[in-house]
């Protein structure tokens, strides 16, 4: 594949202002390991993240930015059994999840982790696909063969947009891996329908990237606020990155894990240029309540 053939067009996917994450289901929480380990032990079941998803609905918020961990394809399973309830909801999915993948590479080996995960439908035309991607070092095969794998469980549902995970964009980025990105955005698109979007930890290294690899006003997703917490290259390159790139800005961790006030953080992120959408996790009630109230107060 050669960047130009990044150049797939596709819809433009309108997102809502705020979007419904999952740490806080799966004990991640970037200042607390002790809140992460309770939060952990609370979402054990599916019934428990379930509930807290309906809050979120019953507020207003209809779209779930989430990992693909095992748990999520149970939750998938309860929105495709209940249309008339998820009429209007939907998943983006956050793909690879990493830790699945380490833990069955370790347990099963590369052939077995992929078999293990490959979509039912065709699983014998995908293993082989497999086997000679590793064994031509094809990695646009491999690309397409994870997507396709991580996208099983959400087979039936709303997926308007796909997301590649931080722990590969910035792998990725680091590599200078630049046409994996466009393999990424092609299959995304050909195939699902969704649009790509791009999660990273370094957002003024990764724009010109996605620029090079033809991926016209991207879809991205990273840390902004108003502390600078975990913006790799510093809050003013953010800043210039907001005002002078084309992209769309889904900002996260808005709140610096609890070190701003709501008010104060959702006030500051909105006053920025470029920003689309926020994402944030909680896990009652009165927080997701309070959020909603605050992005429609500022949210222009």
């Amino acid at each position: 594949m050669t960047i130009e053939q990044a150049t797939l067009p596709a819809a433009s996917q309108k997102l809502d202002r705020v979007l419904f994450g999952d740490n806080q289901f799966f004990g991640v929480n970037h200042m607390s390991e002790e809140k992460a380990r309770a939060q952990s032990m609370r979402f054990q079941h599916a019934d428990d993240i379930m509930a807290v998803l309906d809050d979120a609905l019953d507020a207003g918020v209809t779209t779930f930015m989430c990992t693909t961990h095992d748990r999520i394809g149970e939750i998938a399973d309860r929105v495709r059994g209940n249309p008339d309830r998820y009429r209007e909801f939907a998943f983006l999915p956050c793909m690879p999840y990493a830790h699945k993948y380490a833990d069955a590479v370790t347990e099963l080996g590369m052939l077995g982790a992929l078999k293990r995960f490959l979509p039912e439908e065709g699983a014998m035309n995908a293993m082989l696909r497999g086997g000679k991607s590793i064994a031509t070092k094809d990695i646009e095969g491999l690309v397409t063969l994870l997507v396709d794998a991580e996208m099983a469980m959400f087979r039936g549902t709303r997926t308007p947009v796909i997301w590649l995970q931080n722990v590969v964009s910035d792998l990725l980025l680091g590599l200078g891996f630049v046409d994996a990105f466009a393999m990424f955005a092609n299959h995304v698109r050909s195939k699902y329908g969704a649009e790509p979007g791009f999660i990273t930890m370094n957002l003024p290294m990764l724009l010109p990237v996605l620029e090079r690899a033809g991926i016209d006003t991207p879809l991205v997703c990273a840390n902004i606020n108003k502390l600078g917490f975990r913006m790799s290259g510093g809050i003013e390159a953010y800043r210039a990155s907001l005002e002078e790139r084309p992209f769309r800005a889904v900002a996260m961790s808005v709140f610096a894990s609890g070190a701003i006030p709501a008010r104060e953080a959702i006030e500051w992120v909105f006053s920025q240029p470029n920003i689309e959408s926020v994402v944030f996790g909680a896990s009652s009630r009165s927080h997701i309540e309070q959020t909603v109230r605050l992005v429609r107060e500022y949210a222009p």
